[in-house]
């Protein structure tokens, strides 16, 4: 079994969210798990090939900085091949999304990125990227540009914040370490996210690195490092938060890691025979969108019933995306040499 961290502890006592936040993090939230759960669903049945990467479980950071603490369609947002929630907390239509999966010309990259390469301009996805840590350059040289246009071209609307989403594996990659040093010289508005989910395939974590607490290596280009629970929501939305705005008041970027799990194996093709019945126990029994239910209800701001509303909104949501998705025509053969290149618009 992977040698289990001290989650942080969060003191919610401290938490201020109105019923409306609460309810939009909840739905998010049940957007993101109902929307993989059919995914595995539609793959099983042969509606998709390739590699399909799930998020279950790990929603609360997708969530929690998104939805929580930027501005979806306005600030930037990176993934990695694990990219499908981020795309709908970043704004992207479930319907495009997996369009998307299923290769239609409707998909929000045309059909032509499938499961790890979402693209949305209009939502400010900057992409699903397949190679360990290839987001993490480009998600800096967003940042970069949101810096130089209100810096140096006096553009005062450019205030524009970046979050970075790569797991612990791409945290031992060069690209890591050159672009936060990067990213700390020059304060670029940018929050670099390491969704450590203990696993980098199939290597464990801790046998991977010379020290497990990826958050620490931020102290070396003198920046902000922090360790959040990834299972709770409200503790990442408070960290994602105080990042962004410091992100925003130019006092350069912050290393977040975010302490998850995913409920399923590294893809759809995975058997999942690595992982020890005891470490899964431990982290299902931290459910994060049960967590959240649990804080709402016994805090006023939604019952029970409330939630099942949402649930059953999510669902019909979900078999609409599907019903949108096989309806959808394929990309046309005359097109396959279309978008290697810029088009003039």
């Amino acid at each position: 079994m992977v040698q289990e961290r001290t989650l942080p502890t969060f003191n919610t006592a401290k938490v201020q969210i109105t019923k409306e936040e609460g309810l939009r993090l909840y739905e998010d939230m049940v957007l993101g798990r109902s929307f993989e759960d059919k995914c595995a669903e539609m793959y099983y049945r042969g509606k998709m090939f390739g590699f399909v990467h799930l998020y279950n479980g790990q929603e609360a950071v997708s969530t929690g900085v998104i939805q929580g603490a930027m501005r979806p369609g306005e600030d930037y947002v990176s993934s990695t091949y694990r990219d499908h929630v981020h795309a709908l907390s970043a704004g992207v239509p479930a319907r495009e999304v997996m369009a998307e999966l299923f290769g239609k010309a409707t998909g929000c990259s045309k059909g032509r990125g499938g499961s790890m390469h979402m693209f949305s301009a209009e939502h400010r996805l900057l992409g699903g990227y397949a190679f360990v840590a290839e987001g993490i350059p480009v998600a800096s040289g967003a940042a970069f540009q949101s810096k130089y246009r209100r810096e140096v071209l006096g553009d005062q609307s450019a205030d524009q914040v970046t979050a970075c989403f790569f797991g612990d594996g791409a945290a031992n990659n060069g690209q890591f370490f050159e672009t936060l040093n990067m990213a700390a010289l020059w304060k670029l508005p940018i929050l670099f996210v390491v969704e450590n989910n203990k696993w980098a395939i199939g290597m464990a974590h801790d046998r991977a690195t010379s020290d497990p607490e990826i958050y620490k290596k931020a102290s070396v280009f003198n920046m902000a490092g922090v360790e959040v629970d990834g299972m709770d929501v409200l503790a990442v939305r408070a960290v994602a938060q105080e990042a962004v705005a410091r992100a925003r008041a130019g006092e350069g970027p912050t290393l977040i890691e975010a302490l998850t799990y995913r409920f399923r194996g590294h893809s759809l093709a995975d058997p999942d025979e690595l992982r020890s019945k005891a470490e899964k126990e431990f982290w299902f029994a931290r459910d994060p969108i049960k967590k959240l239910a649990a804080y709402l209800v016994e805090h006023n701001l939604a019952t029970q019933e409330e939630l099942k509303d949402i649930d059953r909104k999510i669902q019909a949501l979900i078999e609409d995306a599907v019903k949108f998705a096989e309806s959808s025509p394929e990309p046309d053969p005359s097109e396959l040499y279309r978008f290697v290149f810029a088009e003039d618009e």
